[in-house]
């Protein structure tokens, strides 16, 4: 995540909405079944130019991802944005990051792992990319139609817009655990375990989404 940049003054208005962000992935990755567990969340500005962090860490080591588990992860990555737009009434331009990583994840899915029943199982496209654990990223190697390109963008788009209809799903219904843990993040700027512990049970006793 970078090391702290304490000296990197923000507005309170901006501030206020990088701590709803930051909770949004918190409380959707509590949410979902097969998501990491939240280990650290923080509102401290990062060297490396981030505003805020969620971080997760896996409780084992994994040799293979499945398509809920990969859903699950594009719908952590739209939490932040779901959570702006739920409180603020509009977005803004902190979520760039996630959305490269949710856009890497739904298009690999639909390319390279033949998860989209549309555009079927043929590997349309050979490429490594950090985000899955695969290396430093390469050019897409592309060789197919016009038309299998439209059915592709289709169905990048329908799995990253379905993301973050569930993202807004899972926080509309944590509303109260939204504010409260966003308050909780301005005054102690980091939260543990130990301090999310309370809104991890609350978000764990809701139905799952």
């Amino acid at each position: 995540a970078g090391s702290e940049r304490k000296s990197r003054l923000l507005k309170p208005q901006e501030r206020e909405r990088v701590a709803f962000h930051e909770m949004g992935h918190a409380l959707v990755a509590v949410a979902r079944r097969s998501a990491d567990p939240v280990h650290k969340v923080s509102i401290i500005p990062r060297s490396i130019g981030a505003l805020g962090f969620t971080m997760q860490r896996p409780t084992e080591d994994r040799f293979l991802i499945t398509v809920s588990e990969l859903k699950d992860r594009m719908v952590v990555l739209m939490g932040g944005r779901a959570a702006e737009e739920i409180i603020f009434g509009e977005v803004s331009t902190g979520a760039a990051d996630d959305l490269a990583k949710v856009t890497d994840i739904a298009r690999q899915c639909v390319t390279r792992f033949g998860m989209d029943p549309t555009v079927g199982q043929a590997v349309l496209e050979e490429q490594r990319l950090q985000w899955l654990g695969d290396g430093p990223g390469l050019p897409n190697k592309k060789d197919y139609s016009e038309a299998t390109a439209r059915e592709v963008d289709l169905a990048v788009r329908g799995m990253i817009e379905e993301a973050f209809a569930s993202a807004k799903d899972v926080l509309r219904a944590r509303i109260t655990d939204l504010r409260a843990g966003a308050k909780l993040l301005l005054e102690k700027e980091t939260l543990t375990p130990d301090d999310f512990a309370p809104l991890r049970r609350t978000a764990e006793l809701a139905p799952a989404t």
